[in-house]
């Protein structure tokens, strides 16, 4: 009985599977690129916040927010940014920490932040978005 010549697998098929392994490469990259860097972490209650901060003190939230303007600089304690959110402005205060981090008005944020000692949003985290 004779054999049968088996025929090598067709360029085209390699073309194929390259396409196929860079595009789910890409769109790992994308889905990574954009997800909510602290999507476990439970949104500021801003209504909540301004009627009784008090009540927040020592919980750790997200805060999705434009900067509105630097309202103080110390080296030591950080520097103060008025953001805006949802339509109500609040004071948040950056650490030393992340003085590396280009902070202008107008750029929008994430932050991770505690509600610490009388009612001050401390950031904990900082990511550009």
């Amino acid at each position: 009985m004779a054999r049968r010549a088996s025929s090598p697998a067709h360029p085209l098929w390699f073309i194929i599977a390259a396409l196929l392994i860079i595009a789910a490469i890409g769109g790992g990259y994308f889905i990574h690129a954009h997800a909510d860097p602290f999507r476990t972490v439970a949104p500021l209650p801003v209504k909540e916040y301004l009627e009784n901060s008090n009540s927040l003190r020592g919980n750790i939230y997200k805060l999705d927010a434009k900067i509105d303007k630097t309202i103080e600089v110390s080296r030591t304690a950080g520097r103060l940014y008025s953001v805006e959110s949802g339509g109500d402005m609040l004071a948040v205060l950056v650490p030393p920490e992340f003085n590396q981090m280009n902070i202008e008005r107008g750029q929008n944020f994430i932050f991770k932040l505690e509600v610490a000692e009388k009612g001050v949003l401390r950031v904990q985290e900082v990511r550009k978005s």
